[in-house]
């Protein structure tokens, strides 16, 4: 018999998920059939503190019990009901970073995230040492980086793992990681859907001479797949999701994911073939391959779908945050006019003006680095957000926010030019979702000009990674077929829909690769700046 949202949730077969991004923590309720039916959110930010990017764990637990708090509030208003209980419930973060424990369970140094680039060093050691390439975010690039480092605490370490496993394991009790966020702390074999025996080995044989009371595959996280069972909620995790008290135990939990796999379910691009690009605070590309690259890419990380397959990944640091920071310069333009602001229509009106301007954006050039850049080669800690000009550009407000639409992919298309230009992969379908897409048709049309390839987007798609991966926690309860996960998907969630198709242009693919000429020539402007403290 079909529920309806106020029923589904009494009977207690709602699923939960859970992302923490950079910006937002965000829960997502679904149904039976995947459809949100509740939802709630957290705003924060990331600290810079002692040179490193992290967030607080009184800022985690703070964020994850209000973003639920929202979540019933928003059940609350909606169906005059509580959650009292869930079928299933996904727990997905930033992935990479660095959280180390020690035997007694506490956090030995704060939080790293994904955005710390001190480890050069480190990445660049084990890059050679395995023969793969090892970016600085991933948890090993830390871990070995602190070893460097000579850092104290390394001696100590009991269990390593990253922020959605951190969570999960505080929920559960169970140190486990889905595959595709374990795939950003060490490579991932995909015949076997574990770390790869032999970097482990090589990793303790480099670090014997120490003497840690540790080996490597004692602190990592267990790897799990999805539709794997990853534990139940205990009493002391439903206490630490909702204080309150009023949600009950024993909700299953799906193995915990990065945003990375998470963007993957969410729009449909598991399957080998397919691909997504997620653009919000930062932004990467995600293409499924059917085979391993020819050869190791600094620029290009190997990670993994949820279900094991194998995924060519251009992860970038910056996307939307100066593009936002442009924005609000107009709305505190309006402000000091005395004109009311409506900030969806302020980026409608900015955005498809943008699509006025030159294709190659008049030459006016922007450089979106808030935090280091590595595939451009700007390594460090801080970036420098920079706008460039000559006297000669064509200086107006179309170009300018053209500029920085075009800087926002800008990265993006160095690593997948080697993709499609070099490895000749092919794709049947690329999603787009994220923040730079919710102005229908110009983040979409700007990111097809620059990777020359058509891009969809889904309705569904504005849902988002706590969509994601509730659908991963649905997949759990909601599969008595035993579909795959690709099969679930297709059948189960997206019943065929592609989303609406922009292809590129001649004149917009030109254009852009007129601007990223403008762009590479530029750089040392960039990393000068970058240099230059102020």
């Amino acid at each position: 018999m079909k529920l309806n949202p106020k029923e589904t949730i009494e009977a207690g077969k709602a699923t939960l998920g859970i992302e923490f991004g950079s910006t937002r923590i965000k829960a997502v309720l679904i149904d039976q059939e995947n459809r949100p039916i509740a939802q709630g959110s957290h705003e924060w930010e990331n600290q810079l503190v002692d040179g490193l990017w992290t967030y607080s764990l009184d800022a985690i637990w703070h964020g994850l019990q209000d973003c639920y708090a929202q979540l019933r509030e928003d059940v609350m208003s909606k169906y005059a009901t509580d959650i009292q209980q869930l079928a299933s419930i996904g727990i997905s973060a930033m992935m990479h970073g660095y959280m180390a424990f020690d035997k007694e369970g506490e956090l030995l140094v704060p939080f790293r995230t994904w955005r710390n680039t001190n480890t050069g060093a480190a990445a660049a050691e084990l890059s050679s040492l395995f023969v793969y390439n090892i970016p600085l975010r991933w948890s090993i690039s830390h871990l070995y980086q602190c070893i460097l480092d000579g850092d104290e605490h390394v001696g100590r370490i009991d269990f390593l793992t990253t922020l959605a496993g951190y969570i999960h394991w505080k929920l559960t009790g169970c140190k486990v990681l889905g595959i595709g966020d374990a795939s950003g702390m060490l490579p991932i074999d995909p015949a076997t859907k574990d770390y790869y025996t032999d970097m482990v080995d090589k990793f303790d044989k480099l670090v014997a001479p120490k003497e840690y009371g540790w080996k490597l595959a004692d602190i990592l996280p267990k790897v799990l797949v999805a539709g794997e069972n990853a534990g139940f909620l205990t009493p002391e995790g439903a206490k630490a999701l909702d204080p309150s008290g009023h949600l009950k135990p024993g909700a299953i939990l799906c193995p915990p994911e990065g945003d990375a796999g998470t963007g993957m379910a969410a729009t449909n691009a598991v399957k080998q073939r397919t691909g997504n690009v997620s653009a919000g605070t930062s932004s990467f590309s995600m293409i499924v391959l059917e085979k391993e690259l020819s050869r190791p890419y600094e620029s290009i990380d190997m990670v993994s779908t949820p279900d094991g397959s194998l995924v060519a990944m251009v992860h970038c640091n910056n996307c939307t945050s100066d593009l936002n920071a442009w924005v609000n310069i107009f709305k505190e333009y309006n402000q000091l006019m005395g004109l009311p602001v409506d900030m969806n229509e302020l980026y409608g009106k900015l955005y498809n003006n943008a699509l006025n301007g030159d294709a190659d954006c008049g030459g006016l050039v922007s450089y979106n680095y808030f935090s280091g850049e590595p595939i451009a080669g700007v390594n460090n800690e801080e970036g420098r957000p920079m706008f460039v000009r000559s006297t000669g550009d064509k200086f107006n407000l179309a170009n300018l926010m053209r500029a920085h639409l075009h800087a926002s992919v800008a990265i993006l298309k160095l690593g997948n030019d080697i993709l499609f230009n070099d490895e000749k992969i092919k794709v049947d379908r690329i999603t787009g979702h994220g923040g730079l897409f919710k102005t229908a048709g110009v983040g979409q049309r700007i990111l097809a000009a620059a990777i020359n390839s058509p891009i969809s987007v889904m309705e569904t798609a504005g849902e988002g990674g706590a969509w994601g991966v509730a659908l991963l926690a649905g997949y759990m309860v909601n599969n008595p077929e035993g579909l795959s996960l690709v099969d679930y998907l297709e059948k189960c969630v997206f019943a065929g829909d592609t989303g609406v198709e922009i292809k590129p242009t001649a004149e917009d693919v030109e254009g852009f690769n007129r601007y990223m000429a403008n762009y590479v020539a530029c750089l040392p402007v960039e990393k000068a700046a970058v240099e230059c403290k102020k």
